[in-house]
């Protein structure tokens, strides 16, 4: 079950929110995708347009290759599910979730099964009884999501379900949605502007900025290969460098002043062939690209400033031609010593 959207436009007025956006959802090789991207993007007005909530300018939204445009919201048939749950505040954990079995007039056997097939599913065993409004934030977004569920939805659409609660929470909620998603097999698109909650839950990313789809592919391919420097920021690159592609014999390197890097093959510009040429590309690091390494590699800097973390240290450092950057240290170090750091081959991005 497939949902295609072709040339997606949607307007406020004369303010274009949705700009000819193309998106396949809940492919054989990606059945929950993750739109990610910062507030005001047009995300949850994406979501709001496939649900039929929202009227479309242009272009098209077809299930299985039927065309929405005359299907109401609630033929659609598509479980939804919003930042704050919107669970009924009257009604208990079992009766929110059998709501929408009830105005399908599934039967009282029926809808009882189901509530404890979900309640299962979601981890609320013998909860059925309480008030929603003795949950806790987390307890209550399970509860949102068993209620979407419960009909056996053709197309699950999660905006932003975990943006109102803490890190900590967010960070174990997302990982025991991914596994609740993929036990229920309902294929689905999660909204969100947290990059690590994406790679979590979805089997592919389609990053979004200003109404469009700037790039779409497995969350590794976006880690390592971002498009463009806008994205390699958005995804958590801090430091920009200037690079030189080296692709000779099989082999591909890059060449910047924090020392050369070796790169998976699968970061090689398509352009390159196997003759030795060169091309200047832009790299991506992030806070832990770079480490502090033994005195046969890297480059000398100077340590101008430590902090202590937890498992390592998080030092700022210098190189000779005065270019700054953060790396990291698992021992202890003090500021203004000189040592030697390099790029760690697993945590750069080659941009572009």
């Amino acid at each position: 079950m497939t949902l295609e959207v072709r040339s997606l436009r949607v307007t406020y007025g004369s303010d274009v929110v949705i700009d000819g956006i193309d998106l396949d959802i809940g492919t054989a090789e990606a059945p929950v995708t993750a739109l990610l991207g910062p507030s005001g993007c047009g995300k949850s007005t994406f979501i709001r347009a496939v649900a039929g909530i929202e009227p479309i300018a242009g272009g098209s939204v077809r299930f299985d290759g039927v065309d929405l445009a005359a299907v109401p919201t609630h033929r659609r048939d598509f479980g939804v599910v919003f930042q704050d749950g919107q669970l009924l505040p009257g009604r208990t954990v079992g009766q929110n979730i059998a709501y929408g079995l009830r105005t399908r007039r599934w039967s009282r056997a029926s809808t009882a099964e189901r509530v404890t097939e979900l309640l299962d599913l979601v981890g609320l065993d013998g909860l059925a009884d309480r008030a929603v409004t003795d949950l806790s934030g987390g307890q209550a977004q399970r509860v949102a999501l068993a209620r979407a569920l419960a009909p056996r939805p053709r197309l699950l659409l999660l905006d932003e379900p975990l943006s109102s609660l803490d890190r900590r929470l967010r960070e174990r909620l997302a990982v025991e949605i991914a596994e609740i998603l993929r036990a229920a097999r309902t294929p689905a698109i999660l909204v969100t502007h947290d990059h690590q909650e994406a790679a979590v839950v979805a089997d592919r990313i389609a990053v979004m900025s200003d109404g469009r789809i700037v790039q779409s592919g497995a969350p590794e391919t976006i880690w390592r290969r971002p498009v463009d420097e806008w994205v390699a920021r958005f995804v958590g690159c801090t430091t920009i460098v200037e690079g030189r592609l080296v692709h000779d014999a099989g082999s591909a390197a890059v060449e910047t002043v924090l020392g050369t890097v070796a790169v998976d093959d699968r970061l090689i510009d398509e352009r390159l062939v196997d003759d030795g040429r060169r091309i200047d590309v832009a790299v991506g690091l992030r806070p832990r690209s770079v480490t502090v390494c033994g005195a046969d590699r890297g480059v000398p800097a100077t340590v101008r400033g430590v902090a202590a973390l937890p498992e390592d240290h998080l030092l700022t450092v210098t190189l000779d031609d005065g270019f700054t950057v953060s790396a990291v240290s698992t021992l202890a170090v003090a500021v203004g010593e000189t040592l030697r750091v390099a790029i760690d081959p697993d945590r750069v991005a080659v941009i572009g």
